[in-house]
């Protein structure tokens, strides 16, 4: 994806070059209408009667989302498990020893909380204590697919009030995994296998559906397993994964059982940063091109093609659509200054592409 952005921005930067502000920020905004009225996870109508303005995540996966289409400042209260995010220690920890701190949500005074299904289920009476207490709340459904990941991610844009952010990004996702699939259409898909402490993701779990999107199969789903479960040596032994995929922050599975496995023995071990592998958020498109990048890489640069001819027709399809105008250039101001006076952004855009270029380099280091 970073590739993507960093096309799409160097595009921009070209193609608004000496454009009239008036052109280059036309407001093309996707309007949120409040008061809103939803159905959350549970089946609870919940109405939000403003723009909310003051956000509180209870779990890091919605905080990233938050993060991810530029609404931080919105947010007022995170878990203990967000801190990894830039800025999210600068916000309320809203986290207690026993879960979730309902005081320290309700003293934050919020205008909407976001819960996670799997707290919801844990602890159903402390959502209740926050809805007695006027706050509206919206439980979010657990997502078991990059494509649910996605939906979610627009979701939560028009529950805070940034629909397009959130539909643009979404839409960028589903652009994604649809870029994947085509790369992958004609390769062999080795068996992987989730290794974190002791456990693995089988079938109906979002990390199964993004290791699959990446080109693996999960020997875990193939092998009858469900959900979040606990994976014995017997089933390693029997599955003899080709791959195994890990967060960063596991041990390095070593038992005898895993140094059966082809993964081990050829040193097939994709480690991928926590925040990409094991949380629901639009970061998770990452973990797919890690995987890919590691066992299919000549579909991974056929991906990167398929991501670059995109962002770059998404762009010069914008710059087609801006309305005609007509550039009245003063001649006698310098050039430095008619680039800055007559298009106030492409300073912004040109900072952008060398941000994008920095990371892509970081990136494929």
């Amino acid at each position: 994806m970073i590739q993507r952005i960093f096309v799409a921005l160097l595009v921009l930067a070209t193609v608004f070059a000496g454009v009239p502000a008036s052109v280059a920020a036309a407001d093309q905004t996707v309007q949120c209408t409040f008061p809103m009225a939803v159905t959350d996870a549970t089946g609870t109508e919940v109405t939000i009667s403003e723009d909310p303005e003051r956000v509180v995540t209870t779990n890091p996966s919605a905080a990233q989302t938050m993060w991810e289409i530029g609404a931080r400042d919105e947010v007022v209260g995170v878990s203990q498990y967000a801190t990894y995010l830039d800025g999210a220690s600068e916000k309320a920890n809203v986290s207690g020893s026993g879960g979730l701190n309902v005081e320290a949500v309700i003293g934050l005074e919020p205008n909407l909380v976001l819960v996670p299904e799997s707290s919801y289920s844990a602890a159903p009476e402390r959502v209740k204590q926050l809805r007695d207490a006027g706050l509206a709340v919206v439980v979010l459904e657990t997502s078991d697919s990059l494509d649910a990941v996605a939906d979610k991610t627009e979701r939560v844009g028009k529950l805070t009030g940034n629909c397009e952010a959130g539909e643009k990004l979404a839409d960028e996702m589903r652009t994604s995994i649809e870029h994947m699939e085509r790369a992958l259409e004609d390769a062999e898909r080795p068996v992987g296998l989730n290794s974190f402490f002791g456990y693995t993701s089988g079938a109906n779990t979002f990390i199964s559906d993004l290791m699959v999107t990446g080109g693996l199969q999960n020997g875990a789903a193939e092998a009858n397993i469900t959900d979040f479960a606990p994976i014995n040596d017997e089933a390693v032994v029997e599955m003899n994964p080709e791959y195994i995929v890990m967060p960063s922050h596991a041990p390095r599975p070593s038992s005898p059982a895993y140094n059966s496995t082809t993964a081990i023995k050829e040193g097939n071990v994709i480690v991928i940063e926590a925040h990409k592998l094991q949380q629901p958020a639009p970061r998770a498109i990452g973990a797919s091109e890690a995987i890919m990048q590691a066992v299919h890489p000549d579909a991974y640069e056929r991906y990167l093609e398929l991501e670059n001819e995109s962002a770059a027709t998404a762009t010069q399809t914008t710059a087609t659509d801006a309305p005609e105008t007509t550039v009245t250039t003063d001649t006698s101001t310098t050039a430095e200054q008619t680039t800055e006076t007559s298009a106030p952004g492409f300073g912004a855009v040109v900072s952008l592409v060398a941000l994008a270029g920095a990371a892509l380099l970081a990136r494929r280091a």
